[in-house]
């Protein structure tokens, strides 16, 4: 099977360069049509184990790693995916399976044992790496993000804020689980290619001093949890 890794930037905004990119890039590009308002509020449950790899391997830039996540948008938990991330050689791909309200509250519950049996193989891997790894539901992260879609070289642009953490709770589907706001964190830019990236699409971006980062929303999240 063919696997499509795609380009990514990342940029640290602040609220006046967010404003700016997005009065020029609205210009050329559409609106997500899936978004409430141009917008999606998403939560996600973050996996790691007792040595903090996903973490680590973020923080020391290995070259090949991956996450898995639980995520699902707008408070709409009829439609929840599990998501593995990987990153290789700079680039990065995504492999995503649905899965029910009951069976993400099974694995929050540490209930796997059906994950073994299932017919999809992302369930079975990440079944097999929380019990061989230690993967564990370890951090929620909430957020606001503004997509931008240009189909020229499938470009994707989003703007993601309010960025926040559920400290130490991991019961992901509870809505009385709290969040707090995760320190400091920017307002990130990411920018998302296949083959190239439009040069249109790369002035429009830019701002003065603004440059490529590699901010992780997860790891800003466990500073707190």
């Amino acid at each position: 099977m063919s696997i499509n890794y795609r380009h990514e930037w990342k940029h640290e905004l602040n609220l006046g360069q967010m404003i700016a990119i997005k009065s020029r890039l609205s210009k050329v590009a559409k609106v997500d049509p899936h978004t409430i308002d141009g917008k999606y509020l998403i939560r996600s449950l973050y996996f790691d184990n007792i040595y903090d790899k996903a973490l680590r391997e973020k923080i020391d830039g290995v070259n090949n790693r991956e996450k898995f996540r639980i995520r699902y948008y707008n408070g709409d938990t009829s439609l929840i995916h599990l998501e593995k991330k990987s990153k290789r050689n700079g680039l990065g791909t995504k492999f995503s399976a649905e899965i029910t309200k009951e069976q993400a509250q099974m694995i929050v519950d540490g209930k796997t044992s059906w994950m073994a049996e299932h017919g999809n193989t992302l369930i079975k891997e990440l079944y097999c790496k929380m019990k061989y790894q230690g993967l564990k539901p370890t951090t929620i992260v909430d957020y606001t993000r503004e997509p931008f879609i240009y189909a020229p070289g499938n470009v994707r642009v989003t703007f993601d804020y309010d960025i926040r953490t559920g400290l130490e709770c991991t019961d992901y589907l509870n809505t009385e689980c709290v969040t707090v706001p995760a320190g400091d964190a920017p307002i990130i830019l990411e920018v998302k290619w296949d083959a190239y990236l439009p040069t249109i699409i790369k002035d429009l971006i830019q701002e003065p001093n603004v440059r490529v980062g590699a901010f992780s929303k997860y790891a800003q999240c466990r500073v707190y949890g």
